[in-house]
Parts: C-alpha cells; structure tokens; sequence
C-alpha cells in the first residue's frame, strides 16, 4: 500500500471552485495536478476528472461526478484542522462558513480553547479546534 489520502466527490462542477476557494484561504496549500473531461467524453467537458490539491501537505483527491446521486457530504466524515492562534482560527472559520452552514458555533465546549464545526459552501464539512 503507497498511501490513503481523502477523496472528495462534487457534484454540479464546483470541484475546481472548491480546490481554489480551500488553497486561497489555507497557507502552504496547492493543486498538485487537474485532468479535465474533454469533448465527447463521459463528463461535462471542461469539468474536473480527476484533480489532486495539499492543504499543509495533506494530500486530497477530488472529481466532479458526471452521475447524479441520492448524496452528498456528510458531516460523519470532516476535515479536522488544528490552528496555531485564536486569529488564525477565527479567520479559517469566517472564510469557511460563508453561505455554508454553522453544525457548532465557534466556542468554549471544554476539550480546547476555542471549537467550531461547519458545513462549508460546497457541503464540506470542518471542525476547527485551538487546543488548550
């Protein structure tokens, strides 16, 4: 086994959106490679086949599905980020939970400093935590 890295499956071809949108607000971040449906083939031309992108050098993999399914993401599964600083925080969390949606306000819930755990615009799903 080479490695296991996250793989995250879109829908409506904002696969490409979402991995700007992430390495924009997440230093040391990038998209790593994007290969895209061509004319006549079983995408959306132009859409996402298969792209890889590092977020702090966490590799993920992503599509955008030409197969309209009964799901989406789930909370059940999310991206867990440890910050350095209250700021640092506060800022991801800001950027992340524009037009997405609040599962956990930002606050004190007893295991960390500061939490919070949102659903992001494109139905991603976040926890924040500062430790103590």
């Amino acid at each position: 086994m080479e490695k296991v890295t996250p793989f995250l499956m879109f829908q409506d071809g904002k696969a490409e959106e979402a991995m700007n949108h992430y390495i924009s607000i997440i230093d040391d971040s990038e998209i790593t490679s994007i290969v895209r449906y061509g004319a006549n083939e079983t995408g959306d031309e132009g859409t996402v086949m298969q792209a890889t992108f590092s977020l702090k050098g966490q590799e993920f993999m992503c599509i955008d599905s030409n197969v309209k399914h009964q799901f989406s993401f789930t909370p059940s599964f999310s991206i867990f980020v440890i910050c350095d600083t209250e700021e640092e925080l506060d800022n991801l969390y800001e950027k992340l939970i524009m037009d997405g949606q609040a599962l956990m306000p930002l606050g004190d819930y007893g295991f960390s400093k500061k939490f919070g755990w949102l659903n992001d615009q494109f139905g991603v799903s976040w926890q924040l935590n500062l430790p103590k």
